[in-house]
């Protein structure tokens, strides 16, 4: 039978207590109403005594910390006192103080926003309003998650987040690294917060004293979109209720506590529209209750211009073009894709023939969306009544690296989405013609996939790596690139639907080998460009795939023998281009420059004036660009090497072909993304006035369709056999040449 334990009365600033031995002086003294200041501990944490601003004098020659020490039966009618009674107790947990906060931004972001650093609510306590010491360096700043921002100069090294995400958590993320001032929180082998194995609970967060671990919602609150007009209710989910639903289970309460507004319920009507295609958002939407249509409803074509009235241009020579939209059919474009399928921002993949689907409860849509602020790929109606949780960035975001709410979002993407994913890819289109060997490989792959998610600039694997896996892409983009000669060369980005991986996975076919491939190595470094979600299939079960079925054996290794190619054909063409800068902005690929000779050029801007004259008065170049010797590359499309305008179109429609050229497709939205990202300001937004079209949603009714669609230099097709441009040029200055025919004339002119 154990002994019970004695109690021991002591007196702490002239109060007597009466507690158990083992008990804390600090627990003793909250007993009894007195504050001790503390900062490395929490009660529901194991004492550390790191900080020792709780120290106290318990009658022997060094001071005690308040909540490490514990009274024993010895100290039985001990004095003890704290610095409200204590000079030299004060001066010490003073001193420390003044110590601190000269290592401490002062106010830090949680101060500022709140007032509660607890580290400069001491110092107000002690007077100290400027410390006498001078401030120590700037530390980085780590803005990796976009949950929590971590400031490296507000840390005091309390390790309250160390124990809160390895003791009560579990998650063994956290540690420290580093010594004397250069010690530091640290996350997995020193990696950035966001690329770590870090789950988001929030609980280091919530730990945190000082503003060194911080909310993002506080340091860089998304921009919040403009509530829809026909929005029938709407109001934030509190925490409690939450935590009740099974989307939510696992996530932190404190979290969810600070992120009380970053969701919100709302409720539509049957016909309603949740949100339109093109309009730039910040939030993603689950479904709790009834389904939604998705569709696209911009019409597809392409920008033509045609036709001509001979005004406009230098002596009205040049013809005056209208600009119309025309279908596919009417402007057949070599190298347009085939593709049966558009990626969106769902579950879904949406049928070129029939752009329209349904999503059910339980489905989550405007994920890309959310993570990475692109414009809204699709519409979205209530197909009836329909209850949804729109969420914040930062709730989005812990879910997807929550583990039991990832387990549940992977688990529905295998069950449902699978489908409708590997019937877009193009490898897959042959199988998928026959639904009875769809379903066996869909059957196949449901339980050998894994799911990953990469963020913004994180390395998913390098050139010479093993390679041991094949990927596809769910949402964001993906940079393909290659190292030659000390530099790095983009050889392409990949979208929704694209793939990557399978050249090192094929190296020991014939095919392969005879380009050179003769390991089963990484050919190129993949990163990804922003939040991008993976498909991971392993080597294993890749080889046991092609194995199976045959057909897709056969398009994988034409289709890898064809990159192979152009790889090839691309690096030739670097090796013996001797111009650095020549290289570096991917002139070599370029397919029709405007060259001016300026020697000749007068600068008249006839050409300038021409292309705007042919194009309804909306100029496709400027004539400013790159100089070269006596040549000016003016500034209209010129197939980038490194082509970022395909990067994020919410619908994947501008691609490179084979030949580098810049497409895009006519499928295209209008909603601007890539003549944003166009850093030439060739691209431009190209629109009709209204128009009325049947609604995808609700065959037999009519709705206006604002035309917009992007457009890059077309070269003028059909005018006078000769772009308006260099028609127009009156002293021959203007030429039309290629990269490769321009270094020549440049090696010509310096003979």
């Amino acid at each position: 039978m154990s002994q019970p334990v004695p109690l021991v009365k002591v007196s702490i600033d002239g109060q007597d207590v009466e507690v158990p031995a083992g008990t804390t002086i600090f627990d003793a003294a909250q007993k009894v109403g007195i504050k001790i200041p503390v900062l490395c501990h929490r009660e529901y944490m194991n004492p550390v005594a790191v900080c020792r601003v709780c120290a106290v004098d318990v009658g022997e020659r060094v001071l005690a910390p308040a909540c490490y020490r514990q009274i024993t039966p010895d100290m039985a009618g001990r004095k003890i006192e704290t610095a409200e009674k204590s000079t030299k107790v004060r001066d010490s947990v003073k001193t420390l103080t003044e110590l601190l906060m000269s290592d401490h931004p002062s106010p830090c972001e949680k101060h500022r926003e709140h007032g509660d650093c607890e580290l400069e609510l001491i110092g107000e306590q002690f007077d100290i309003l400027k410390p006498r010491f001078p401030k120590a360096p700037t530390r980085h700043r780590d803005d990796s998650s976009v949950v929590i921002a971590v400031d490296h100069s507000a840390c005091i090294l309390c390790d309250r987040c160390i124990r809160g995400c390895n003791d009560i958590k579990n998650n063994q993320v956290l540690g420290r690294m580093g010594k004397g001032f250069a010690a530091r929180i640290a996350f997995d082998n020193d990696l950035p917060m966001g690329n770590s194995s870090c789950v988001s609970c929030g609980e280091c967060m919530v730990s945190c004293p000082t503003g060194a671990l911080i909310n993002r919602t506080v340091v860089n609150k998304p921009v919040e979109e403009a509530p829809t007009p026909t929005v029938a209710t709407y109001g934030s989910v509190p925490p409690e209720e939450l935590i009740r639903l099974p989307l939510f289970d696992g996530i932190s309460h404190a979290f969810l506590r600070f992120n009380e507004n970053a969701v919100v319920r709302r409720t539509f009507k049957k016909g309603e529209v949740i949100c339109r295609e093109g309009e730039f958002g910040s939030t993603a939407f689950y479904i709790e209750e009834g389904k939604v249509d998705i569709f696209i409803k911009a019409t597809f074509n392409h920008t033509k211009t045609r036709g001509g009235d001979g005004r406009g241009g230098l002596f009205g020579l040049v013809h005056r073009l209208t600009t119309v939209f025309e279908s596919r059919k009417q402007d057949h474009r070599e190298g347009e894709s085939n593709n049966q399928y558009i990626h969106i921002d769902a579950p879904v993949a949406l049928r070129y023939d029939n752009p329209v689907d349904t999503l059910e409860a339980g489905d989550i849509f405007g994920e890309m969306t959310c993570m990475n602020s692109y414009p809204r790929s699709a519409t979205v109606t209530a197909a009836d009544d329909v209850t949804v949780l729109e969420m914040d960035r930062n709730v989005l975001y812990i879910l997807q690296r929550s583990k039991r709410s990832k387990a549940m979002l992977d688990d529905r993407y295998r069950r449902r989405a699978i489908d409708s994913h590997l019937r877009s890819v193009p490898i897959f289109s042959t199988v998928a013609q026959d639904p009875g060997e769809y379903a066996r490989l869909c059957d196949l792959l449901r339980e050998r996939v894994t799911l990953e998610r990469k963020n913004n600039g994180e390395l998913i694997f390098s050139q010479g790596d093993p390679a041991d896996a094949f990927y596809l892409i769910r949402t964001g983009f993906v940079k393909v690139a290659q190292s030659h000669v000390g530099s790095e060369h983009v050889l392409n980005y990949l979208g929704p639907g694209g793939f990557f991986g399978e050249i090192g996975l094929l190296a020991d076919l014939p095919e392969v080998r005879a380009h050179g491939v003769s390991a089963a190595r990484r050919t190129a470094t993949c990163s990804a460009l922003d939040h991008v979600d993976l498909v991971k299939l392993s080597a294993e079960a890749f080889e046991e795939v092609l194995e199976q079925f045959p057909d897709v054996r056969r398009q994988v290794i034409e289709l890898a023998v064809q990159r192979l190619k152009d790889t090839a054909a691309t690096l030739s063409q670097i090796e013996n281009l001797p111009l650095a800068e020549f290289l570096s902005q991917g002139l070599m690929n370029a397919q029709s420059l405007l060259v001016l000779d300026l020697e000749k050029c007068t600068r008249c801007d006839e050409c300038t004036k021409a292309c705007a004259d042919t194009h309804d008065g909306v100029t496709r170049l400027i004539r400013e660009g790159l100089r070269f010797d006596k040549f000016l590359v003016a500034s209209s499309c010129r197939s980038c090497l490194d082509p970022y305008c395909m990067v994020g179109c919410p619908v994947n429609s501008i691609r490179r072909l084979n030949s580098r050229e810049i497409i895009i497709e006519d499928w295209c939205i209008g909603c601007g993304k890539c003549a944003e990202n166009c850093p030439y300001g060739n691209i431009n937004m190209h629109s009709l006035p209204e128009k009325m079209v049947e609604d995808p949603a609700n065959p037999g009714q009519k709705v206006a369709v604002v035309q917009q669609k992007a457009t890059t230099c077309d070269l003028c097709r059909d005018v006078d056999g000769q772009p308006s441009c260099v028609y127009a040029c009156p002293h021959d200055a203007a030429h039309r040449m290629s990269g490769k025919d321009l270094l020549e004339e440049i090696k010509l002119s310096r003979v």
